[in-house]
């Protein structure tokens, strides 16, 4: 086996958007910086996960909200054309190539290692190269660990032999199954169940659980399930799958339930939570435990490793599994790594310039679902755990005219929480049609802190769903 050796200031091993962004940002400080990739560029968001998810989300989503306007319902009474938002979704996933992506690492400066990496001790990574052979890389300033996290099966008797669907194939499937089984009940769970319904499936969730988004408030997991039950999906609720059976390979598969029932569906997906793609990554050479998640500080530098040479971004360090997270994460990483390297101080303060804190206090979501569910910030639950006196503030969506005007029939609801001792937002949650948008007005009051009384003057347009902000602040100042 040859073995080519090459240093480098950063090493950042995965090139999803995390890894693209924090070694983007490394360069831009003027460091050197190799991006290893064993994959596709890009990762997991571009090919099996967001953009794939949302192109097959979006037209159904736009088919519904036709149906809701007067005028536009009458020319919208036709079913979707599954081989069209498949193909628009083929699209949306480059067709699972990544010529474009990579030409962007060669275009920003940064080189791209083709090929499995793993840590071979204090900054070095050993990369098994295409065609056999190996580089080893050595890094002056940092090694980067941003290959981000696995969907995680269950150990279930038949399951492996039975071939279920993880978030990978949901996504990139190229035919619609008669019937789909989807266990579990979060995010992943309800947005292919609805797209999938959509399409055509017949859909049966199987939820261990009370109900669905478990993480968010209670209400939204309520009108999501509404939602998706009033589409044709069938939801259990308190069902436990004991093992899986799929006897012929091009068969149905059978589901055991813990009660003893049953369920046959053509495919069967588990959306059942993340593992970290650490399990092959050489930890153990630096004194980690393979398979591990990463523990970090604010600037992304993992604690457990001596010398603050190591780094992990993104879904890696279980901070919060969202691309948006992770990308800023490798913003703040990057940065840091930059200063570091440059000999200048780091702002590493709340919501400083080297922190991470929004990680914490200021995580957005939206679930894109019909109806959509979007949050950021702490719930209620979360608030009171954490010994904050807060107070809640709820309000009916449809009751503002722009809802109204958006869809007939409109349902949703508001919440915003609030910290009673320093008079900000702790966190809001928006569920109904359209209220994705409403979702960055909500991250900046939450981050910026917005005293409420400075928030009143934020006059919404009209008329706008964007309207029940003045709503929910009319609410709380009415009740004070």
């Amino acid at each position: 086996m040859t073995t080519e050796t090459q240093e480098y200031d950063v090493v950042v091993l995965g090139a999803g958007p995390t890894g693209e962004n924090l070694a983007d940002y490394a360069h831009s400080t003027g460091l050197t910086v190799a991006l290893v990739e064993s994959e596709l560029v890009g990762g997991e968001c571009s090919y099996w996960a967001c953009m794939p998810s949302k192109a097959l989300l979006r037209p159904p989503t736009a088919l519904a909200d036709a149906r809701r306007s007067p005028g536009a319902r009458q020319a919208a009474g036709g079913a979707l054309d599954a081989a069209a938002v498949l193909a628009h979704r083929d699209e949306y996933a480059s067709y699972w190539k990544d010529d474009g992506q990579a030409a962007w690492v060669a275009d920003a400066g940064i080189d791209l290692v083709r090929g499995h990496g793993r840590l071979a001790g204090e900054r070095r990574v050993a990369v098994d190269v295409p065609g056999g052979g190996r580089r080893t890389l050595t890094a002056r300033r940092a090694v980067a660990v941003c290959t981000g996290s696995r969907a995680a099966v269950p150990d279930l008797p038949g399951l492996a032999e039975a071939r279920p669907w993880t978030s990978r194939e949901a996504t990139s499937a190229q035919r619609v199954p008669g019937s789909l089984a989807v266990v579990g009940g979060g995010v992943v769970a309800a947005e292919m169940a609805a797209a999938w319904r959509a399409l055509g499936a017949r859909v049966t969730m199987l939820v261990r659980g009370t109900g669905l988004l478990p993480r968010m408030e209670p209400f939204a997991g309520e009108l999501v399930a509404e939602g998706l039950t009033a589409a044709g999906v069938e939801i259990r609720t308190g069902a436990n799958v004991s093992a899986v059976r799929r006897p012929e390979p091009s068969g149905p598969v059978t589901i055991t339930l813990a009660d003893g029932g049953e369920l046959v569906a053509d495919e069967v997906l588990f959306a059942t939570g993340r593992a970290p793609r650490t399990d092959d990554l050489g930890l153990e050479t630096v004194g980690l435990t393979p398979g591990q998640w990463l523990s970090v500080d604010d600037t992304c530098r993992v604690t457990d490793v001596p010398g603050g040479w190591l780094y992990a971004a993104g879904d890696v360090n279980r901070r919060a599994l969202l691309t948006h997270q992770g990308k800023y994460q490798a913003r703040i990483a990057g940065a840091a790594i930059g200063a570091r390297a440059n000999g200048q101080p780091l702002d590493t303060v709340r919501w400083g310039s080297h922190a991470a804190t929004a990680d914490i206090d200021a995580v957005p979501q939206v679930v894109f679902t019909d109806p959509e569910a979007a949050a950021v910030g702490w719930t209620a639950e979360q608030a009171e755990r954490a010994g904050r006196r807060i107070r809640t503030v709820d309000h009916d969506i449809s009751q503002v005219a722009g809802a109204g005007l958006y869809a007939d029939g409109y349902r949703g609801r508001a919440r915003m929480v609030v910290d009673l001792d320093r008079g900000h937002l702790l966190g809001a949650t928006f569920v109904g049609y359209g209220v994705a948008e409403l979702l960055h007005s909500a991250t900046v009051a939450v981050v910026g802190e917005v005293p409420l009384d400075r928030l009143w003057h934020a006059v919404p347009s009209y008329p706008t769903i964007s309207e029940v902000w003045l709503r929910l602040l009319e609410t709380y100042r009415s009740t004070a």
